[in-house]
């Protein structure tokens, strides 16, 4: 039986007092593996007693353990031809622009028209144009495997990505990640006037309990790190400059709303704040966006091979520079 995208609960015996929450889920819930369900446990899936515990955590008598099986990104997906905006690449790596609307990686119901499905055709074409013959073609077959997804934007959101090209690259990317030595900075257009010209949000983000779909401030998640700035000030509405320390889910518009200053555009956390624009051409305006006002503006990192420091900048697209105008 399918156990993607379910609830499953289990209530701990005497027998199972002592064992690690992640071994008895890998032998409790077939086909998911221990590393996955780790990574469900980390991003807040799995609650213990309605809170938040670590892979390691060892179960007691009576434990009420909480699962959420969040549907798996899959690997069942093919190459399509479809344009990109690289800023960026090498034989190592790429650094794309992705813009708002594309999905990065195949899971919960899409197959087609992300990221990953470009760029499994370009490196695929890539390989043809250099004759590399067919050693390198059965790798590039493999490819739904390899790309080397490090970091991830929402659906909505656009900017600058680095993606590695082969395993090594990618796991030194990731590793720059961990230890937070990659720069990452967003702009985001926010409902209300933000007083203080720069401040910070250190709060602990995990999966809504109501609503598990969203994200959202809890002191039993993972913490969370944000750093803002003005960079202009409109009479009902802020323009932000945001770097995060952290990479947690949705973190930037779970940090924003909690300070009350919603992202612009952001149906899922703004509580209806756009229908609320006093300006009716402004307000129209947002509607037919079709996205939130949060861009990746700029990506900095060191080259995990030639170690030079990268540092790369994308300016606002167009959609976002003319909802400005309104403002």
């Amino acid at each position: 039986m399918d156990k993607q995208n379910q609830t499953l609960n289990f209530t701990i015996s005497q027998e199972n007092t002592g064992v690690r929450l992640d071994v008895f889920l890998s032998e409790n819930i077939k086909d998911w593996t221990r590393s996955r369900l780790k990574k469900l446990i980390e991003e807040g899936d799995v609650l213990v007693n309605e809170k938040q515990v670590k892979s390691s955590y060892k179960l007691r008598e009576d434990d009420e353990i909480k699962v959420e099986l969040i549907e798996k990104n899959t690997d069942n997906f093919e190459p399509e031809d479809i344009p990109l905006d690289v800023v960026f690449e090498d034989e190592y790596l790429l650094v794309v622009n992705k813009p708002a609307g594309m999905v990065v990686h195949p899971g919960a119901g899409v197959s087609s028209g992300t990221l990953a499905n470009a760029l499994a055709h370009r490196f695929k074409v890539q390989s043809e144009e250099f004759g590399i013959g067919r050693t390198r073609e059965s790798k590039i077959q493999n490819l739904k495997s390899k790309i080397g997804m490090v970091h991830r934007l929402d659906k909505e959101t656009s900017g600058l990505m680095v993606v590695g090209k082969n395993e090594l690259t990618s796991e030194k990317l990731s590793a720059q990640f961990q230890d937070r030595k990659v720069k990452k900075s967003y702009v985001a257009l926010v409902h209300g006037f933000v007083r203080k010209i720069s401040g910070k949000i250190d709060e602990p983000i995990a999966r809504d309990r109501k609503n598990r779909v969203k994200m959202a401030v809890d002191k039993n998640g993972r913490n969370a790190l944000s750093i803002y700035k003005v960079r202009q000030r409109f009479d009902k509405f802020t323009l932000l400059d945001v770097d995060i320390k952290t990479g947690r889910t949705h973190q930037i518009r779970v940090h924003l709303s909690f300070i009350n200053h919603p992202i612009v555009g952001d149906e899922t956390y703004n509580a209806g704040r756009d229908n609320q624009i006093e300006n009716p051409q402004l307000r129209k305006a947002v509607k037919n966006l079709n996205r939130f006002f949060l861009h990746a503006e700029k990506l900095a990192f060191t080259h995990p091979v030639t170690k030079k420091e990268m540092s790369f900048k994308k300016e606002l697209p167009n959609e976002l520079t003319d909802l400005l105008k309104l403002v």
